[in-house]
C-alpha cells in the first residue's frame, strides 16, 4: 500500500514549534515577527547610534561639545531559508522515526543558517576597543562604550573564541564568577556584569561585547513547507522555508574588542 504524505499543516506546525525553540534559547538578539514580502524584496532599517560628549571640567569651564544621536539607514533584502528533506515510503515504514528526524534536523539546520547571518551583523559592530589582554578592566571598559544607564538591569553577553576562553579563564580566576541564573548552552562565567559565551567560530583575538537589542531578527511569522510525491518510485521530497533579515539596528549596544597584537576580523555563522 502506498504511504500516504503527511498533512502539511502538521509539519508546518512542527517545524515552526523547532523553530521557536532554537530562538528562545538564543536569546542573543531582539526578535520582530512583523516582516512581510517574499524573498528579494528590500525594506530600509534605521541603525541608531550616538556619539560621546562627557567632559571632565574644572570650576568655570563649560562643555565644548554635546552627545549627538542618529540614524541611518541600510537597504536590507528579505533572506529565504529553504531545505529540502526526502525520504522512500520503505524507509518510513521500516523506521516510523526517520520521518521526526529528518524534521527535526530541517528544523535545527534552518536556524543555524540564520545564526550565520546573525553573528556576521554582531560582528560588523562600528565600536572598536583596542586592549593588552582581555582581563577584568577591558571587559569593563567595553562595557561603559555601551552607553546603558543602568549596568546592573541589563544583560550583557560576549562571544569568545576556544582559544581566548582558556586564556581568559587562566586571566581572571576567582573574578570569573558563575552564575546559576544564565546558566544555557555555551555560558561559562560572568565578569565586570557581562556573561561569556563560548562560540567555537569566533576569531581568536576579537571578542564581541553586545546587548540584544544590537541585532533584530526581523522574522515572517510561520514556516511554509511544500511536499511532492513521485508515485513510481514511492520518494516523498518536503521542503520547509523561512523570511528573515537579520540586521544591526542599534549600534551603540557592540563592540568588537581586539587584542593590540591581532589582527583578525570577527567571522560568522555557526552555534
Amino acid at each position: 500500500m502506498a504511504n500516504i504524505p503527511y498533512d502539511n499543516f502538521y509539519l508546518s506546525n512542527e517545524i515552526e514549534d523547532q523553530f521557536n525553540s532554537h530562538l528562545d534559547l538564543a536569546r542573543f538578539v531582539t526578535v520582530d515577527n512583523s516582516l512581510s514580502g517574499n524573498a528579494g524584496m528590500t525594506r530600509i532599517i534605521h541603525t541608531y547610534s550616538a556619539t560621546d560628549g562627557t567632559e571632565k571640567l574644572a570650576m568655570g569651564e563649560g562643555n565644548t561639545k554635546d552627545i549627538t544621536a542618529e540614524f541611518s539607514e541600510k537597504e536590507y533584502t528579505i533572506l529565504l531559508a529553504q531545505n529540502r528533506f526526502k525520504f522512500y515510503d520503505e524507509e518510513a515504514m521500516n523506521d516510523p522515526m526517520i520521518v521526526s528526524a529528518g524534521i527535526r534536523h530541517a528544523a535545527a539546520d534552518m536556524f543555524n543558517t540564520m545564526n550565520g547571518d546573525i553573528f556576521t551583523e554582531f560582528s560588523l559592530a562600528p565600536l572598536e576597543l583596542t586592549v593588552d589582554a582581555f582581563d577584568f578592566g577591558a571587559f569593563a571598559q567595553a562595557a561603559a562604550m555601551l552607553n546603558i544607564e543602568n549596568l546592573e538591569g541589563e544583560r550583557i553577553f560576549a562571544f569568545v573564541s576556544i582559544a581566548d576562553m582558556a586564556e581568559i579563564r587562566k586571566a581572571l580566576l576567582e573574578q570569573l564568577r558563575y552564575v546559576e541564573d544564565y546558566a544555557r548552552s555555551g555560558y561559562v562565567g560572568t565578569v565586570a556584569g557581562i556573561n561569556l559565551y563560548t562560540k567555537k567560530d569566533a576569531a581568536p583575538g576579537t571578542v564581541i561585547v553586545a546587548t540584544k537589542d544590537a541585532v533584530t531578527l526581523f522574522n515572517k511569522t510561520g514556516t511554509e513547507v511544500e511536499q511532492e510525491r513521485d508515485g513510481n518510485t514511492r520518494l516523498n521530497t518536503v521542503y520547509s522555508r523561512k523570511y528573515y533579515i537579520a540586521a544591526m539596528t542599534d549600534a551603540t549596544k557592540a563592540v568588537r574588542m581586539k587584542l593590540e597584537s591581532s589582527d583578525e576580523e570577527g567571522g560568522g555563522g555557526g552555534n
